[in-house]
């Protein structure tokens, strides 16, 4: 048997073998000392805070050291408001965005061409864009990070291109920790998860080079959440 049939017998062999589904792992048996380790895992990650002041004062200092621009409103009114007034102060031309019960709302108010990403589009149009405004999964307040999905977020595309990305969301998707995030992907999605998700932590940035920090690098420059 040549090496090259050998390695077609093992492929064959591990077809065999199923697969299991994407979010079944909590289904999956572990030994006991993996078990501990799996429900004692938020006892060695940061702390964070029971009640909601606490959880969102963290978020917010956890922004403000990533570079991120969190600004949280009393109603939906103030934030359109908000968002209307960063259009006008860098004087966006034309914004991206996404069907949703925050964009349709928010986005119209603008007056501005509107491209939507989760209908057929020119990749050079998102990418003339100024902004790419999208909602999310949820806000961690242990790391500041946006849990977003491609069914959440307009597709894959819109958080990465544009030089702007804007983030709308509601107090209650304000969550603790990673743990929390991971089951209310499962408890939100089940067996039919989305092809992509991302955990959006400040800007795009990069230290390769003499350790000099640069924004931008490698998605948005600048990540602004709008939460209410």
């Amino acid at each position: 048997m040549t090496e090259r049939e050998k390695i077609l017998a093992r492929v064959r062999q591990a077809l065999k073998t199923p697969a299991p589904l994407p979010g079944s792992h909590g289904k999956i048996h572990l030994p006991a000392a993996e078990q501990v380790r799996t429900s004692t895992a938020k006892q060695w990650l940061p702390f964070v805070g029971e009640s909601f002041d606490e959880r969102l004062a963290l978020f917010a200092k956890n922004a403000a050291e990533l570079k991120a621009d969190f600004q949280l409103f009393n109603s939906a009114d103030e934030m359109r408001a908000a968002l209307t007034r960063l259009s006008e102060t860098e004087k966006w031309q034309r914004v991206a965005g996404h069907s949703g019960g925050l964009t349709d709302a928010i986005c119209a108010t603008l007056g501005l061409p509107l491209l939507r990403t989760d209908r057929p589009y020119d990749v050079n149009d998102l990418e003339s864009c100024d902004v790419g405004i999208s909602e999310c999964d949820a806000l961690i307040a242990q790391t500041s990070s946006v849990l977003v999905t491609n069914r959440s977020a307009g597709g894959r595309a819109l958080s990465v291109l544009p030089p702007h990305h804007v983030v709308l969301a509601r107090r209650e998707q304000l969550i603790a920790d990673l743990p929390s995030a991971f089951e209310l992907l499962k408890q939100k999605y089940a067996a039919n998860y989305p092809s992509m998700i991302s955990f959006i932590t400040g800007p795009s940035r990069t230290g390769d080079i003499e350790r000099i920090l640069v924004l931008g690098a490698h998605g948005p420059k600048k990540l602004t959440i709008l939460c209410f």
